[in-house]
């Protein structure tokens, strides 16, 4: 694997001592700081196992800090890569929810007592409202809303009041 050789020069080095020295930062951009110092070579000779000892860091992030200070400079070593985007987490919302909604709540499939998230799942994509969907989507969709059906309130059970032996109802 190639080595790349961190060589600081005096503005560099200060910048990152003064960096180091306020402590106040991101704790990410501190360790790269510390790791780039430790590293110079122009200070006593470290190597990467000395240097992930002394920082409690992976020696992963000792090379990539390396590679990034030779290959993009001080500034991108510094900064962490912004992370890539991330996918939506609802994948069922507006006129899709809808209908899975009014399809949930419509009598099941001939030969079926009731509506599966698999079946659900099918029946959408059947529909051409979705290329694919996994039953579990097709479940947080559902969970989300809070239609209950056969009753106004929502969960499993309902609390009935039982009378205590005072003869007060309790609720």
């Amino acid at each position: 694997m190639e080595k790349y050789r961190v060589t600081l020069d005096t503005d560099e080095r200060a910048t990152l001592e003064q960096l180091v020295n306020v402590g106040k930062g991101a704790a990410r951009r501190l360790t790269h700081a510390r790791i780039l110092l430790l590293a110079d070579t122009n200070g006593p000779k470290r190597s990467d196992a000395l240097i992930v000892e002394a920082l409690g860091t992976s020696i992963r992030t000792v090379e990539r800090v390396r590679r990034r200070l030779v290959t993009e400079g001080l500034q991108a070593a510094l900064d962490p890569r912004p992370q890539p985007a991330r996918p939506a987490k609802v994948k069922i919302k507006g006129d899709i929810e809808q209908e899975l909604i009014r399809l949930a709540c419509s009598d099941p499939p001939e030969g079926r007592c009731h509506w599966t998230l698999q079946l659900l799942a099918d029946e959408l994509v059947v529909l051409g409202l979705a290329k694919s969907v996994s039953h579990e989507t097709i479940r947080q969709a559902l969970k989300k809303t809070t239609s209950s059906r056969g009753s106004s309130r929502r969960g499993a059970s309902h609390h009935k009041p039982t009378r205590n032996t005072s003869g007060e109802w309790r609720t």
